[in-house]
């Protein structure tokens, strides 16, 4: 059994959890007093979310309910990225950004994270995720637990452990 074992490091959002949580916010905000008569919106997009409201105090409460409603599906708020907030037709709008997929600069991170635990195993950039090989399984899994403990920016999934 000398053959390699390896695994990839991914982060990705689960959407249709991410939608479930955009019609829950949705329904609350039609249902809550404090929002009776506002136009408070959210859109979903391919790759962000825009929140529009009259002022940001209500901007803000609605993006509390949506992270509420998140954290309650098992989506991490990590992946979720502010923009500043903007004037807009109806008042203020914010959009918040979605994080799909590993980045150069996040996975440049991790590569030297791992290189620095002195473990034999090595690891290569491909697109989006990092692929993690060497020979020894236990090896692996501490660079899994090591990446688990570390403080990244983004939510890491590791898939496909060969």
């Amino acid at each position: 059994m000398s053959s390699e074992s390896s695994f990839d490091i991914v982060s990705k959002m689960d959407m249709q959890e991410l939608t479930n949580a955009v019609h829950q916010t949705e329904r609350e905000l039609e249902n809550r007093f404090d929002f009776k008569g506002s136009k408070s919106s959210l859109k979903l997009e391919k790759d962000a979310l825009i929140i529009a409201s009259e002022d940001e105090y209500k901007l803000n409460a609605v993006i509390d309910i949506l992270q509420t409603k998140m954290v309650k599906r098992g989506i991490t708020l990590k992946n979720l990225d502010y923009g500043k907030i903007e004037p807009a037709s109806v008042g203020v709008r914010q959009r918040l950004g979605l994080k799909q997929g590993v980045d150069q600069e996040n996975a440049k991170k991790i590569n030297i994270l791992i290189r620095d635990s002195k473990l034999k195993v090595k690891s290569q950039i491909q697109g989006d995720q990092i692929r993690v090989t060497g020979k020894s399984r236990d090896d692996l899994q501490q660079i899994i637990q090591l990446l688990r403990n570390a403080d990244l920016p983004l939510d890491l999934q590791f898939n496909n452990l060969k």
